[in-house]
């Protein structure tokens, strides 16, 4: 953690937000539709269910077909950030919903993980606690390569992970602008990417026979801006920072575990597998 700001008021009226945080149709008989992420009116993302209970998910849908690029900041994004800057936050708000954000200023080290590969969450931590889909038989599937950046103890009985996740895959990226971006962060410079994030915290009702049963906190990263810079620092092992806008109020989670959460990302990082 660099720098945490205190929440304020960001945003437009909904109907005009490029980005919005939605609930998806109900099916006959149930409570609630799918929590979902949407871009320019389209599913983006599932995320994690209402319920708590359920495991953490974001799941890309096909409607996440873009980036978010405000004009007019690019050259400061390039540049490090040394404080939450006013005007790189009123250019992404104009494409968020109205409400209220955390700006937060992490530094993060992200590793690049597939689905199904070594370090993903869905195959490794998630299964040990939940098991594997009653229904598909398999662990549950992103349908996305994403980041994993950071994790520490909570306490005894939960766990803290944090993710960033492309809103394209980085198979989507321009080579040239990775390469000229990794050229950068080998001569010492450290760009910034922003992200709107969420804090989501989920376990199962009752052990029903989990490996590792525990609490798990999820801050999740969706990736606004920086897709080339996140890909060249995962592919240097070099420190990118990323600027947050924690959405107060779209996680599954409350006021006291926001501010729980400054403390924990304060923590030595933990090593993968290591809880």
């Amino acid at each position: 953690m660099l720098i945490a700001g205190e929440p304020r008021r960001l945003g437009v009226p909904s109907s005009e937000a490029r980005l919005r945080f939605e609930e998806g149709p109900r099916r006959a008989g149930a409570g609630a539709g799918l929590r979902l992420l949407a871009l320019d009116g389209e599913p983006a993302f599932e995320r994690s269910f209402w319920c708590g209970t359920c495991g953490l998910l974001f799941r890309r849908l096909e409607g996440a077909q873009g980036t978010l690029s405000p004009e007019g900041v690019r050259d400061r994004l390039a540049g490090h950030l040394t404080d939450v800057d006013d005007g790189v936050l009123q250019a992404f708000g104009s494409l968020l919903p109205e409400g209220d954000y955390r700006p937060l200023l992490l530094r993060i080290e992200p590793s690049l993980v597939f689905p199904g590969k070594e370090g993903d969450y869905f195959s490794g931590e998630k299964v040990a606690t939940w098991g594997i889909d009653g229904f598909w038989g398999l662990p549950d599937h992103p349908c996305t390569p994403y980041f994993r950046t950071f994790e520490t103890p909570v306490d005894n009985e939960a766990h803290f992970y944090e993710f960033v996740v492309p809103m394209v895959p980085p198979s989507w990226n321009e080579r040239e602008r990775v390469a000229d971006y990794a050229e950068r962060l080998g001569g010492g410079a450290v760009p910034t990417a922003v992200a709107v994030s969420t804090l989501d915290r989920c376990m199962p009702a009752m052990n029903t026979g989990a490996t590792d049963y525990y609490e798990h906190w999820g801050l999740t990263h969706f990736l606004l801006d920086g897709h080339h810079k996140m890909e060249a620092a995962a592919s240097t092992g070099r420190p990118l920072q990323l600027l947050s806008l924690l959405a107060i109020g779209e996680g599954l989670s409350e006021d006291d575990d926001h501010r729980r959460l400054l403390g924990l990302r304060t923590q030595q990082r933990q090593e993968r597998g290591a809880r």
